[in-house]
Order: C-alpha cells, then sequence, then structure tokens
C-alpha cells in the first residue's frame, strides 16, 4: 500500500518512491583527503555522479573511490560543482586557475572564514582575473559548526543543494 498522497509529489520523494532526476549532477572532490571521501560518499547517495581530481598521482595511489582525474577533462562541464578539499596543498592556485578556465555551476574552496583565503593571493601571482577569482566560493557549506571530516562534508552538500535549489541555506558565518 502507498503512502503517497497523488496531489503531493514531494511526499512521494519524501518516501522514497519517486526520486529526484539527478542525472546531471557531477560532483568534483579536488585533492585527496578525508572530508573528500565523506563528501563523494554522500555525495553519490544523493545522486551526484562523482570524481576525485587529485594532480599528484602518488596521492591517488589506493584510492578506493570514484575515479580519479589528474586536472580538468570533459568529465567537467557546466553542470559540475567542484569543491577544493584542501586550502593548504601548494597546487592550489594552478588547480584554481585551470579549473577556471573549464565550464562548471559552482567552485568553492574548503577553510575558516576567519582566516585570509589563500587562493586570492595564489590565483593573482598567475595572472587570473580578479572577475574570475571571484567566481570561488568561500566559505563554503551551512554554518553548523562542523568539525570532524564527516560533519564538513554533510555541511558542504547541504549548502551545494541549498544553492541549487534557490534557497538561501544559512551560509552567514
Amino acid at each position: 500500500m502507498s503512502h503517497v498522497h497523488e496531489d503531493d509529489p514531494a511526499c512521494a520523494v519524501a518516501h522514497g518512491e519517486v526520486r529526484p532526476d539527478t542525472s546531471d549532477r557531477t560532483l568534483v572532490a579536488v585533492f585527496a583527503s578525508p572530508v573528500a571521501e565523506f563528501l563523494l560518499r554522500y555525495g553519490a547517495d544523493l545522486g551526484f555522479r562523482t570524481l576525485l581530481l587529485e594532480p599528484d598521482p602518488a596521492r591517488a595511489a589506493g584510492w578506493d573511490g570514484p575515479k580519479v582525474i589528474t586536472g580538468p577533462t570533459a568529465d567537467l562541464d557546466g553542470r559540475a560543482d567542484v569543491v577544493v578539499t584542501d586550502h593548504h596543498r601548494d597546487e592550489l592556485g594552478p588547480v584554481l586557475r585551470d579549473l577556471l578556465a573549464v565550464p562548471s555551476r559552482w567552485i568553492g574552496v574548503m577553510g575558516n572564514p576567519r582566516h585570509p583565503a589563500p587562493h586570492v593571493p595564489a590565483l593573482r601571482a598567475l595572472g587570473v582575473a580578479d572577475d574570475d577569482i571571484a567566481r570561488v566560493h568561500r566559505p563554503i557549506g551551512l554554518n553548523i559548526g562542523s568539525r570532524t571530516p564527516a560533519e564538513i562534508a554533510v555541511a558542504t552538500l547541504a549548502g551545494l543543494l541549498a544553492d541549487r535549489n534557490g534557497r538561501p541555506g544559512g551560509f552567514e558565518f
């Protein structure tokens, strides 16, 4: 017996009887990290096609997850949500520069909003225009006080879903 009210499609989705169309969703986690592991695992559960972008093959060795790419490829399109999971990597500037040169729906860098954003000077040093730098979101995710990699992944995915659905999502820090 169905619990769905025929006039309430949201109810049908909530009961798992109708699946939302997620065929056009791609989530790219940049840099192999504990947060990337949770982000991609949970993202797949939410219907995203998931990719890890890791420019260092040694860091991707033994990766037990989705497809690994070493740089922007045809796998990225105007519908990709790109999340940089480690803002301390030396490759941050060049990787972001290359990502800004290909179509994506959204690009964000994780990091504490109370600290200066390291991607800004890294991109400026590479000659990236301020308009392009402004396309990189930081902070990302919902302000829920996340501390563990799993919590950070949940907050990030909730923020992406809110953004995609045109909702404010509680980004204020």
